[in-house]
């Protein structure tokens, strides 16, 4: 078993990953930029130290000053929660290479996984439905054949893209060299890669991702499924387990293509393969080789600690369950709660001045935030995540609504007041709803 864990991140997923080692009985190393030096997660760890000043590049993205604190403090083992260096290849080789162990796959499934034409590939291979698309864009008869056989409109997509970077949807067919160009130049500077690729366009989906765990020797399982299609600007915002859309054949049909998959390329940890399903069809559009912010929602359907189990993988440990034992009961639902103006989006860092969370029965809160905490301006706005959990969908939009009208937290704006006008309605009570719901949304 790993003894010692440094966690390279911070916030409500470095807090949440500290809980789950000090159950384990785990040490734990809290890494911080100059800014979170009172974080919570800092004051709660065994040991803590600083990494670099305010900007994240400068510290929780500093890999040498990461590896270095580990080296000090004798951590044993590196998780990197989500986000930051959690799906960096040479973060994770640097790690293997000096003998510690990082909690997620091998580098190399990061690798494959991390580019999304590779991973493609593996799917295809292994008969997992994939959105049709051509990864050769350099050939301009290929792109007007391809546009020919399935019709616009098309997306350009960033081979090593995420969160909506080097995407252009086309609708006409004089503007697809300009969009090439541009997402080209987007994933340049946000990657540092520009290949592209091209894909047909699905104008309704819902966002329906298959969370998988396995272990290092062969055993894999899948955890059901999530509806994460409340998002805006391809970030989201509202997620839910189980789908009101999925059959229990439909759900079976897609677990089994997602476990051939993954134990194919021999993977390890959890991840999350993510699709779009429409016209009761599902098209694979990446993998996650971490843990997902929205894991709650599947740990409290589930009742299975997804940190706990990641650990224990790391760590050599056999999964104790089978497919077999695993049931979804009840329902789920998860706001992401950001501190940001509710309309215009505009972040609000600033002082909390008053704090009070919500409780009772079926009410859970992923947060580091506490009052008299300044939110920092240097790092994402989501600063806490509301997750509810009830006998079925009905009663867990009512819990969710009633823990929200109890969440206060003032000095700052955030988007729980757009959280209660979201799950209240019309769409999102019947289930009606895909990703361009907040388009549309007033």
């Amino acid at each position: 078993m790993i003894k010692k864990i440094l966690i390279a991140n911070r916030g409500e997923i470095a807090l949440r990953v500290l809980r789950a080692c000090r159950e384990l009985g785990i040490k734990t190393v809290a890494i911080h930029s100059e800014a979170d030096e009172s974080a919570m997660h800092v004051r709660m760890a065994d040991e803590s130290i600083c990494v670099g000043p305010a900007s994240a590049q400068s510290s929780y993205l500093n890999i040498p000053a990461i590896i270095t604190a580990a080296t000090l403090t004798n951590a044993d083992g590196i998780h990197p929660g989500y986000g930051f260096l959690s799906e960096n290849q040479r973060f994770a080789e640097i790690i293997e290479e000096h003998n510690i162990k990082f909690i997620g796959p091998h580098s190399s499934h990061i690798k494959i996984m991390g580019n999304k034409i590779d991973a493609k590939k593996v799917m295809d291979e292994n008969k997992v439905p994939t959105v049709p698309g051509l990864n050769d864009v350099t050939d301009n008869k290929k792109i007007e054949q391809f546009i020919d056989n399935i019709g616009l409109p098309v997306i350009v997509k960033a081979a090593s893209g995420g969160g909506g970077k080097g995407m252009r949807v086309v609708f006409k067919s004089d503007e697809i060299e300009n969009a090439i160009n541009s997402a080209k130049a987007e994933a340049k500077k946000s990657f540092n890669d520009d290949k592209v690729y091209l894909e047909k366009f699905l104008t309704t989906p819902k966002h329906i991702e298959i969370q998988i765990l396995a272990d290092a020797h062969g055993n894999v399982v899948t955890l059901g499924e999530r509806d994460c299609s409340i998002q805006r600007k391809h970030q989201k915002l509202i997620e839910e387990s189980p789908s009101e859309l999925l059959t229990d054949k439909k759900r079976k049909e897609i677990s089994d293509l997602c476990k051939k998959a993954v134990s194919a390329i021999g993977y390890e940890g959890v991840g999350t393969l993510e699709f779009l399903y429409e016209n009761e069809n599902f098209y694979f559009m990446e993998m996650n080789t971490r843990l997902q912010v929205e894991h709650p929602v599947t740990e409290m359907v589930t009742g299975i600690d997804l940190v706990k189990q990641q650990i224990l993988a790391a760590s050599g440990e056999k999964l104790t369950m089978t497919q077999e034992d695993i049931s979804m009961k009840g329902h789920s639902i998860e706001c992401r709660i950001n501190a940001e103006h509710p309309e215009s989006f505009i972040p609000s860092p600033g002082k909390i001045t008053q704090y009070h969370q919500p409780g009772g029965l079926g009410v859970r809160v992923d947060s580091a935030v506490y009052q008299g905490y300044s939110v920092p301006p240097h790092y994402d706005s989501m600063i806490g995540k509301l997750i509810t959990y009830a006998d079925n969908r009905k009663e867990c939009i009512a819990r969710m609504n009633r823990a929200l009208e109890e969440y206060v937290i003032m000095g700052i704006n955030t988007n729980i007041q757009l959280h209660q006008k979201i799950i209240m309605s019309d769409e999102f009570q019947s289930g009606n709803y895909d990703i361009n719901f907040m388009s549309t949304f007033n």
